[in-house]
């Protein structure tokens, strides 16, 4: 599986939300994504990227760091069909 097509995948995924802990959203301008370990059809990635929080006028009130763990699994053409958080 081509890196670039994993960072695609979790700029794109609302999986991400999960991570989110105020209940502000991923800033895709600061998501970094590290493979950990990688096999025929899957991958353990860390992924971390800046929660942007927005006050209730719609301007940003703050930024949280956060962090996680992905399995990430693609079928035989190459395209991802899941990811999982992993602890």
């Amino acid at each position: 599986m081509d890196k670039s097509a994993i960072d695609r995948y979790f700029a794109a995924t609302p999986v991400l939300a999960g991570l989110c802990s105020q209940n502000g959203w991923p800033d895709n301008d600061s998501l970094k994504v590290e493979v950990l370990e990688q096999g025929p059809d899957q991958a353990l990635c860390s992924v971390s990227f800046e929660e942007i929080l927005v006050e209730g006028a719609g301007c940003v009130a703050g930024r949280v760091p956060c962090w996680g763990r992905f399995r990430v699994r693609w079928d035989a053409t190459g395209r991802i069909v899941h990811a999982a958080r992993e602890a």
